[in-house]
């Protein structure tokens, strides 16, 4: 509420308080009897306070806001993932070699985990074929690499891919075929949404980031 209706519902409640003492004078031949304790209007209880979210880290991905789509054709941000340790990819759903291996990668990343563990860490799929990865695109991808709810599968415009690429440090070109040729990168983010660790190449030693995976997921 702003201040303008703030004031003006206060002068309208004490202008019905008015008129109720009025309206309820004794004569004056008759004792004053002793004023009751009334309870406040209903319309002048002070507003609720609403306790604003914390906010983001310097170092957090989430502070890029953007929205993004994911298999499922709903929108969300990245900031929806805040508060568990987070494994994410780019890729594209066409992809004829190297995003399979990555998917795999995820998997045995996951797999390496203490059982109690796995179900905690969420793992983030961005795709950078921005016109053919639809909703439908990704649910199809996600159908045929047998993905679980453990997997969120995004897609996004041009501007907010290549500003999740920067910070990710991944590169991507397109080819003549409608390929792309991209690096293949792995990134574990912390609660906060803060890189802290990052794995480059396929088929790639995971154990340095199941081990901090890990650590994240204990806290």
């Amino acid at each position: 509420m702003n201040t303008l209706a703030h004031s003006l519902l206060l002068s309208a409640c004490a202008t019905l308080a008015a008129s109720a003492l009025s309206a309820a004078d004794p004569a004056p031949c008759c004792p004053a009897p002793a004023p009751a304790a009334a309870a406040p209007a209903a319309c002048c209880v002070p507003e609720k306070t609403h306790t604003a979210a914390r906010p983001t880290t310097e170092k957090s991905l989430y502070q890029l806001d953007r929205t993004w789509t994911n298999d499922a054709g709903k929108a969300v941000t990245l900031a929806s993932l805040r508060g568990r340790p987070v494994a994410i990819a780019m890729f594209f759903a066409q992809c004829e070699y190297a995003c399979p291996v990555i998917v795999n990668d995820l998997k045995r990343l996951r797999a390496s985990l203490p059982e109690a563990q796995r179900a905690g860490l969420q793992i983030v799929l961005v795709s950078f074929d921005t016109a053919r990865d639809t909703p439908a695109a990704l649910r199809a991808f996600r159908a045929r690499m047998d993905l679980d709810a453990g997997w969120t599968l995004l897609r996004g415009e041009s501007d907010a891919v290549q500003d999740l690429a920067m910070l990710l440090g991944v590169k991507f070109k397109a080819d003549a075929r409608g390929q792309f040729a991209h690096s293949n990168i792995i990134t574990v983010l912390n609660a906060e949404g803060e890189i802290v660790h990052q794995v480059a190449g396929l088929n790639a030693d995971l154990s340095e980031a199941a081990l901090r995976t890990s650590q994240l997921a204990a806290k």
